[in-house]
């Protein structure tokens, strides 16, 4: 189903939506829906469940690794909300109840791996949000909403290569997990902090990860070289696998946006499907800000249009988003 337009997104917010958006305090109101279990408005009705806005609580917080005396990365395991079902790819927004004075707005946060005892979100501390979640405790209660956005692409009998930039690994832990042909996936992960500090035991137990670890400028071209030895080769074995009927090769990418404009030019070079899992700031996770959008067409040659990277994406045909 094509993605509708933002002013039609906009549109069809819920009348209590638009209340609320009125207010003069956003989250001042919002704060109030949260304190119970509740449904909102699909934007595009029928293509997924309307997401859930939920008040859930912290079982604990494990931090990963250590750069010098400051632990900066963590998994943050919460009781999971009562959600039909989620796909790898997908993410949720996360608020402290009542937010802090200077950002009132919630954060995206992918959706590290999901099962009925928790889940999990994978996290760097790189600014006053993302500090603020490094002090909670087990027992402190976080609002969030989701599942929000699309899945990423699972083509089971097709070679499928995992491209990762440092937090950008956080969607493929659970896209592992979940996956029906887990033997049939392969990864590359670009990283500038310790190996130590990303969750990629959780990934070598069921896949071969191959890291680079970029510890000097001159550095980036060597990855970017390493990136596209990886490509060229799984553009090969897509060929053949092709030949033989099991279908054609898949790329996944989540990184930073100069990595995925790296991936996008290596798949065009190369011919091969890509899906691109997208990082941007958001501020309401369902399309009504319009404060994430971002260009894609549904065809070559067409006139680039404006899509809200929350409700159409965060996932990405390479050949179809403009970065």
């Amino acid at each position: 189903m094509p993605c509708p337009e933002p002013a039609r997104l906009a549109r069809t917010c819920s009348g209590a939506w638009q209340g609320v958006l009125r207010q003069k305090s956003f989250y001042t109101s919002f704060a109030d829906t949260l304190m119970i279990p509740q449904s909102l408005p699909s934007p595009a009705p029928g293509s997924a469940p309307a997401p859930l806005v939920a008040r859930t609580t912290v079982i604990d917080l494990v931090p990963f690794g250590s750069t010098g005396n400051d632990i900066s990365f963590f998994a943050l395991r919460l009781v999971p909300p009562l959600w039909k079902e989620w796909k790898p790819g997908q993410f949720v927004m996360v608020r402290k109840p009542g937010g802090l004075p200077d950002a009132l707005w919630g954060r995206p946060f992918s959706l590290c791996r999901v099962t009925p005892d928790n889940l999990v979100l994978f996290f760097q501390v790189v600014g006053r949000v993302t500090a603020s979640l490094a002090t909670l405790k087990p027992g402190d209660p976080l609002d969030l909403w989701g599942p929000l956005g699309n899945a990423l692409a699972v083509a089971p009998e097709a070679p499928t290569l995992l491209l990762a930039g440092g937090i950008g690994i956080a969607p493929f832990v659970g896209y592992v997990e979940s996956h029906p042909a887990a033997w049939n996936i392969s990864m590359l992960f670009g990283h500038r902090m310790p190996l130590e500090c990303y969750p990629v035991h959780s990934l070598n137990e069921k896949i071969m990860v191959d890291s680079f670890h970029e510890q000097r400028p001159e550095d980036l071209q060597r990855f970017i070289a390493l990136m596209e030895e990886h490509v060229a080769q799984h553009a090969a074995g897509s060929a053949e696998s092709e030949k033989n009927g099991t279908g054609k090769g898949l790329v996944l990418a989540c990184g930073p946006l100069p990595f995925l404009r790296t991936v996008q030019g290596l798949a065009e070079k190369y011919a091969i499907r890509a899906h691109l899992c997208m990082e941007s700031k958001m501020a309401c996770g369902i399309g009504a800000c319009l404060g994430c959008v971002v260009k894609t067409r549904d065809n070559a040659g067409e006139e680039p249009r404006y899509v809200q990277t929350c409700s159409c994406g965060p996932n990405f045909w390479a050949d179809r988003v403009v970065l």
